[in-house]
């Protein structure tokens, strides 16, 4: 039963700081991440690909991603990061796809959940920079808070030719046991067909020392009842999960709470997905334009009876 994981993170601090790990309750992860790190815990729980993304906005560090990449059998895709407000952000990708290991760059990412303005998607330099995203045929990398989900929704029905990835389901307040307004404007981002969403993040925003699988049902059943798990993907978020779960117990989660699903629901958010959006081996020649969401009827659930971080 393959599974692609489709978010995790990688950083060398001997190379780079990451100043988001100052944050309170961050410790435990200030520490290197390399791929040896993960690669037998994904191997144990079943994983044989995994797209790797950004942890911060700096140039220098998508190509380190993307030579990551060249040399792991595990690593298929990369989500990197560019500045979209740019005059030259097209001729930047260009350049990137260029660099050893372009080959697996397939999205870019900003962490939009620091930028004060909520808006700032909908930004005309921004939304000219995520045209240039579409154009080359990569999708986009949302992180957001739910406060920022309107100016997602409205990004992604101004550039309809990008498929816009809606990380850690647009981090929901899972500790307080809130679902709305977050739920609504999951639900009006789903409408889009441009977007997806990654079954992602959920236990570091529960109670990070008591969360259940209950915990996380109710957001869980939103997005897939709101996207159909045609388009969800799981993602283990590691290693910042490790601050609430281990890696296979991250996985066992998403399986559990994919259960219910008929058997061709499971294998779209366990791989099918995944596959399609960030076009890794295996994903059916001709099926999908590059940048946009596979055309194709939703596949319904059948069968049912915040965290301070680089996302």
């Amino acid at each position: 039963m393959n599974v692609v994981d489709a978010h995790h993170h990688l950083w060398d601090l001997a190379v780079r700081d990451q100043e988001w790990l100052d944050g309170p309750g961050l410790a435990p992860l200030r520490r290197s991440f390399a791929p040896a790190d993960l690669e037998a815990d994904a191997r144990a729980s079943g994983v044989t690909a995994t797209v790797l993304v950004e942890t911060v906005n700096a140039a220098e560090e998508t190509p380190e991603l993307l030579a990551l990449a060249a040399g792991s059998e595990l690593i298929q895709a990369v989500v990197g990061w560019t500045d979209l407000t740019a005059p030259g952000v097209a001729e930047e990708l260009a350049r990137l796809a260029s660099l050893p290991g372009g080959g697996f760059l397939r999205g870019v990412r900003h962490q939009v959940q620091g930028e004060p303005d909520p808006d700032w998607l909908t930004r005309p330099e921004v939304l000219r920079g995520l045209r240039a995203v579409a154009a080359a045929g990569l999708v986009y990398d949302l992180v957001v808070r739910p406060h920022q989900l309107p100016a997602a929704t409205r990004a992604a029905a101004a550039v309809p030719g990008l498929t816009f990835v809606l990380d850690h389901l647009g981090k929901p307040p899972i500790a307080s046991g809130a679902r709305e307004p977050w739920a609504g404007r999951v639900r009006e981002l789903a409408a889009l067909p441009n977007t997806v969403c990654k079954l992602s993040g959920m236990v570091t925003e529960a109670d990070r020392t008591s969360w259940t699988v209950a915990d996380l049902r109710p957001y869980a059943d939103t997005v897939l009842d709101a996207f159909g798990p045609r388009r969800v993907m799981f993602g283990s978020d590691w290693p910042v999960c490790t601050l609430a779960a281990r890696y296979g117990e991250v996985v066992a989660s998403a399986r559990e709470l994919a259960a219910e699903l008929d058997p061709a629901g499971r294998a779209e958010v366990r791989s099918g997905t995944a596959t399609r959006v960030y076009r890794l081996a295996g994903a059916p020649a001709g099926q999908a334009a590059p940048g946009t969401v596979p055309a194709g009827p939703v596949i319904p659930p059948a069968g049912r009876a915040g965290a301070p971080d680089c996302g």
